[in-house]
This record gives C-alpha cells, structure tokens and sequence, in this order.
C-alpha cells in the first residue's frame, strides 16, 4: 500500500510541475501581451453600443457610466434594453440620462422573447434602435476605461478583422459580501484571464466574451444575426466562431475591462462557476480536459499529503504556490486590478479544483433562476 501512495503521490508532483510551469509560461506571456502598443484609429467610426439589462446589479450605475465618459472621437448612441417595464435598471438609465442630457441614447422595453436566452431577445429587440453600422456590445456587469472604445474601433478597422473582444479582470462589488464577491473576482482576475491569454497567444483558443464584442452589421447579418443565438447558453463564444467560420479574424487589444462580481452566497458563486465550467466541457471538451493543468498547487498539495510531506514534497508545493503568487502580481501590476489577497489564493485554487471536477458530472445549469439543459451544439433548453 505505501508503494501505491508513494507512486501516486509523484505521479501527482509531476503533474502539479507541469501546473507550475504552465502558471510562469502565462505570466510571461500576460506580459507579452499588455506591452503591446495600443493602436491608435485611423478614423473614428460612429458607433452604436447594446446594453442589455437584466434588474438592478450590484454596481449597475458605476458600471454603465464609463460608457458615457468615452473619450472617443466619433459618433456614439448608447441602446439600453430590457424585457419589463417594471425592471429597477429602468430607474438607473433614465438617472444616467438626466445626468448626461448631451448623450445620445435609447431605452428599448420590449417582453418579446425568440428562444431561451433571454440576453439575446433583449438585442434582437434592441437592435432596430441602433442607428450605427459599428456596433457594440457589451454586458451590464462591465466597467471600461475611457479609451476602451478608441481602442476597440482601431482593433476593428485593421484589415481581415470581422470581431472584437476584450479580456476582463474581475473586481467585488462595493456593496456585495467581501468573501465570496472576492472569490468570485479572483477566480476571474488570476485563473480565466491568464488560461485565456495563454489560450489565445498559443493558439490554442479563440474565444469571444461579453464584456465586448464589436462587429459590423454586416457582418452580423452574414452570420445570420443574432436570431442565430436565440438558443445558445455562451451567445458571446458562438457569436466569436460564426464570425470566425466567415473567414474573419477575432482581435484582442491590449487591454483589460473590468467585470463586477456581485456573488453574496457561496451557493452562489458555485453556481455561476459550475455553469460556465460546465458549459466549457460540454461545447469544449477538449479545452475542458486539457484545463486540467491549471490546478498544480492543489495536485501538488495531494502529492506532498501523499508523500508524508516530505522535502521533495514540499518542495514542490512551495514552487507551485510561488508560481500562482508571481502570477496574482503580475496581472494586479499589468491590469491595475486587485481582487483578492495573497492569503485567499490556495482557497481560491481548491474552489477552482472542486468546481472542475463537480463540472465534469451533469448536463445542467442553473441561469437567472431556472435550470436549463444544455446540448454539445451550445443550445440550452429549459428544464
């Protein structure tokens, strides 16, 4: 039995040193990316901007303010949208336009709905209300620096460009619970991002978030519009690959937006992380599986744990933890962000580890209060 321990626990090391080594190439390489020259436009398109909304979220005012405070030289018209006249987002956004009676802006409410995404419905209803071909889209729970639309606009404009995304660090909510809305930003800031900067420098993945996807109508309609998403839990990463699949590029600037996390319960935060975890496995299997090196410091704790702790073993548990250390400084230097302290990462880390696995059992999630099915295509169904 202690031969068995014993082979296990550096089969373990081993693995948690692949971990190590995968956190210092990504450090290295989130680096890379933001020293990247921002692009300046060559023109300055006029631009539309879909807010779709869904009730009052922590931060809602801060958030969608930045998007009035662009300092871009063009033409902008915010749309905002929401399904029912009695939403409390309504209130923010005629506050916000009271605020800045200069700004171009619309209020779309509308109860249609064409299929089980409701962030959807909400832009196709708001899209007749967009006056620009430029459009841009961009989920309520985003905060954006004030040249985050000149940079986008100059990503777009670059030849062979058919979309735009932007990468996003997570930040707690002022008035959310300061544990789990840490987490929660934490897991954004210090796991998603660099997987997503590594993933898209390799190769290796090409995704599209929320936090920004700017397209031109045209393209949208080449895609199918989004009709063609009604149904479709990650809308964002489908979107991305239907442009994609046109023959277009996907550009990523070098900047980082930056996404409230607004989780008061740890069944919250499980949920959330559960849903896209599980959403990654199900339309991603691959990328799902291969994610499995990102969790060195816990695979390197079980090694040492196996290994009576020994100095080798703990060795490699002081390397692994460094690493994620080294990591968590970089973005925060990088990206001007801080979500967590160094304290919380190997509690961060065995959340992230447990999620992972409880991702790898069931076909559901749970979304805005229902549980949906979801199928390999994407598509999601109500349960």
């Amino acid at each position: 039995m202690d031969s068995i321990f014993s082979i296990l626990g550096w089969a373990l090391l081993a693995v948690a040193l692949t971990g190590t080594g995968y956190a210092l190439l990504a450090a290295v390489l989130v680096s890379r990316f933001m020293r990247a020259a921002p692009k300046v436009p060559l023109q300055a398109p006029a631009v539309t901007i879909l807010k779709p909304l869904h009730q009052s979220e922590p931060d809602l005012a801060r958030n969608l303010e930045t998007f009035f405070t662009q300092d871009y030289p063009g033409a902008v018209q915010i749309v905002f949208g929401v399904h029912d006249q009695a939403d409390p987002a309504i209130a923010v956004v005629r506050a916000l336009q009271a605020k800045y009676p200069q700004a171009d802006t619309n209020l779309v409410v509308d109860t249609a709905l064409y299929g089980a995404n409701g962030k959807v419905s909400n832009l196709i209803n708001m899209l007749p209300s967009a006056k620009h071909d430029t459009l841009v889209l961009s989920d309520s729970d985003i905060a954006v620096g004030p040249r985050w639309l000149s940079q986008v606009a100059a990503a777009l404009g670059r030849p062979d460009v058919g979309v735009v995304t932007c990468l996003y660090t997570g930040e707690p909510a002022r008035d959310g619970h300061r544990l789990w809305s840490g987490l929660a930003a934490m897991g954004t800031s210090y796991s998603f991002l660099p997987n997503a900067v590594l993933g898209t420098t390799l190769g290796l993945a090409a995704p599209c978030f929320g936090s920004t996807i700017a397209l031109t109508r045209q393209t949208l309609d080449e895609v199918g519009g989004f009709a063609a998403f009604a149904d479709q839990l990650a809308d964002d990463y489908e979107i991305g690959r239907a442009v994609r699949a046109r023959g277009y590029t996907l550009a990523i600037p070098a900047l980082g937006v930056s996404h409230t996390a607004a989780e008061n319960t740890l069944a919250g935060l499980f949920r959330h992380e559960l849903r896209w975890t599980r959403t990654i496995r199900l339309v991603n299997p691959a990328g799902h599986a291969g994610s499995i090196v990102t969790h060195g410091f816990i695979f390197a704790l079980m090694g040492a744990a196996m290994l009576g702790f020994s100095p080798a073993g703990l060795a490699v548990l002081a390397l692994a933890l460094a690493a994620r250390l080294f990591l968590k400084s970089r973005i925060d230097g990088l990206f001007g962000t801080y979500a967590g302290p160094l304290w919380l990462m190997p509690v961060r880390d065995l959340l992230s580890f447990v999620v992972f696995i409880a991702s790898l059992f069931g076909e559901t999630v749970h979304w805005r209060g229902s549980h949906f099915a979801v199928e390999p295509s994407g598509a999601m169904s109500q349960v």
